[in-house]
């Protein structure tokens, strides 16, 4: 199992339990990627929970140590625990990131990210946003990029779906068809 899938069970089990028991699901969130962020922000903390060599006892001597200095919901401090005592800590990162897209899904938002060759009025963003919205039936949370090498027109990624708007693209397109009608007239 890849890391990443493990995190993802990981924040799955976190999640519903976290809901069965009625918490503060973006309390629990916002702890853990405070907890992520600490983690991956600290070179010599880091290296101390992710070494292979450094026995499990000793890294969760280290979490109850943090713990005890910056306590979190008890839910995520077990969560946090048990990662230590089966030596996954390693997953942090990716477990927060799978429980914030859990989360999400739970309240009923998805993530776009658009990308246009130059950077939007406000005004633009929201009807960008908006526009999103009704297409989705969904909230969305929108980021947007700049990136002058599209040329023009944008380009709008939503989960794992991609809407390639760019100028670029298009002239890509019409130089295939070119070639293919050059090569079918030849």
């Amino acid at each position: 199992m890849t890391s990443r899938a493990a995190a993802t069970r990981y924040a799955r089990a976190l999640f519903d339990v976290a809901l069965a028991e009625r918490q503060d699901l973006v309390q629990i969130e916002g702890e853990l990627t405070a907890v992520a962020g600490l983690v991956q922000g600290n070179e010599q903390l880091k290296r101390a929970l992710v070494h292979p060599a450094i026995p499990a006892s000793r890294k969760r001597a280290i979490v109850e140590q943090l713990l005890s200095l910056s306590p979190v919901s008890p839910i995520l401090s077990r969560m946090l625990l048990l990662l230590a005592d089966r030596d996954r800590l390693v997953l942090l990162p990716d477990l927060a990131d799978a429980y914030r897209s859990r989360l999400m899904d739970h309240q009923g938002i998805v993530r776009a990210r658009v990308t246009t060759a130059v950077e939007l009025p406000a005004d633009r963003v929201s009807a960008l946003r908006q526009g999103l919205t009704d297409a989705t039936g969904r909230r969305v949370d929108l980021q947007v990029d700049v990136d002058p090498s599209i040329l023009g027109g944008a380009v709008a990624r939503i989960g794992s779906t991609v809407y390639d708007g760019s100028i670029t693209t298009q002239l890509e397109k019409l130089k295939q068809r070119l070639v293919e009608s050059e090569v079918a007239g030849a």
